[in-house]
């Protein structure tokens, strides 16, 4: 990687892929656009000029590269005025919070918010996730009582993450519903611009709500610490800052756990042989979620980072200030790094010692911070569910399964399966 003015020949320019706003399975359209190189310019909603980077490499060193910031301040497009409010990726791009800061500021934020991520506090939450997660299980029983048959997604996979990190959050009950309807719209790339401004205002309002009931009455939760927290130089955290700080861990604290618990079951319902291997002792259930993570990444194409300057990425020049999307789901199922046989879901899949398994959590400074409680939900969920189940099967065939919406977020609307053999 280097600067435009590097001596690199570079090949005819290649016609923008345009990124379908309602999302769909991303994986044939990433294996073709990694035949034709590790970058592929992207037309985002609105004819909005981007890049997106596929290569597991070109992705890697991109999201460690000094020369790329993640600050709006250098999207062009913004800057200028191109983009309208209504916009569905706009919130990514402006809300304030880590992942929309650079240098110092950065690292205030993420300080500020990394206490209660550590793998050690992570761990002490062991016993609440297991308590969580058998509850689930029965209310996922009840749910299939009538054919045998329930909503793997709606009745397991979202209420676990969504409950921790409310819990974590002191977020009440009667919100948690609302919350994820309205971060749902929020990640949506395909939602109206009218209903993602409403979205976006109630989801500010909503969570405001919140920050001012726990600064009248703080409690034993991490937004009370948040709005009493002070970094080494004695500041707090901007009202805007607080907000899209809980915007940020609402949305990623629950989204991206969901969709990997979805996609891993999928998988192993899929490939009951690889699952064979795991009741064997062969593989662990981390290897299950490791596996899933590479290849059907719960995050497909990431906003935003720009460079600062004119960069070349693996051959091709990213204009400076371009809005550049991480291609996660298509770097874990690039043949470069992975083989030949990438497409292929194996939970032995040797690693490289000196090569991560996948940059689904990201990589370098904007490394997930939630990834070890991530992990944690996963592996108990997966665990826990097939223990309980273990003749848990697909209710209907893979390829009925309607895609998720959008293209930030990679999973299906719904999972239904069925708890024991029909005629059990």
């Amino acid at each position: 990687m280097g600067t435009s003015g590097d001596a690199v020949e570079h090949p005819p320019a290649r016609t923008p892929h345009r990124l379908d706003p309602s999302g769909g399975c991303p994986h044939a359209v990433n294996a073709r656009l990694l035949s034709a190189g590790a970058v592929a310019p992207v037309e985002l909603p609105g004819g909005i000029e981007g890049m997106a980077v596929l290569g597991h490499e070109a992705l890697k060193e991109f999201l460690q590269h000094p020369e790329v910031a993640k600050s709006a301040t250098h999207f062009t497009a913004l800057r200028e005025g191109r983009v309208a409010e209504g916009w569905p990726l706009l919130t990514f791009a402006t809300v304030q919070g880590m992942t929309t800061a650079d240098g110092d500021d950065h690292r205030r934020l993420r300080s500020l918010v990394g206490r209660a991520f550590t793998p050690r506090r992570v761990e002490e939450l062991r016993p609440r996730v297991e308590e969580l997660t058998a509850q689930l299980l029965d209310g996922l029983e009840r749910a299939a009582a009538g054919d045998g048959t329930a909503d793997l997604r709606r009745h397991f996979a979202l209420p676990l993450p969504m409950d921790v990190i409310s819990e974590l959050l002191g977020v009440d009950v009667a919100f948690r519903s609302r919350l994820h309807q309205l971060s749902s719209k929020v990640v949506a790339t395909d939602t109206e611009p009218a209903d993602a401004v409403a979205a976006n205002r109630e989801l500010v309002a909503v969570l405001g709500e919140i920050a001012a009931a726990k600064t009248a009455r703080p409690a034993d939760d991490l937004t009370s610490a948040l709005i009493a927290a002070r970094d080494e130089g004695g500041d707090r955290l901007s009202h805007q800052e607080l907000i899209g700080t809980l915007v940020l861990m609402i949305i990623a604290g629950h989204e991206t756990t969901l969709n990997l618990v979805t996609n891993a079951v999928r998988a192993l319902c899929a490939h009951p042989d690889q699952l064979d291997l795991v009741r064997a002792g062969t593989a662990s259930w981390a290897d299950v979620v490791e596996e899933t993570l590479r290849w059907d990444a719960p995050v497909s194409y990431f906003p935003f980072r720009y460079p600062v300057r004119d960069l070349t990425v693996d051959g091709t020049v990213v204009p400076a200030g371009t809005p550049v999307l991480a291609g996660y789901s298509a770097a874990g199922r690039d043949p470069a790094a992975h083989g030949p046989d990438a497409d292929r879901f194996d939970v032995t899949r040797p690693v490289r010692p000196d090569a991560a398994r996948h940059l689904s959590l990201g990589h370098g400074a904007h490394f997930c911070l939630g990834a070890p409680l991530a992990r944690l939900e996963a592996t108990v969920a997966l665990e826990r569910l097939f223990a309980r189940f273990p003749a848990l099967e697909l209710a209907v065939p893979e390829a009925e399964l309607a895609p998720h919406a959008g293209f930030v977020g990679n999973s299906v609307r719904a999972l239904p399966v069925r708890l024991a053999p029909a005629g059990a």
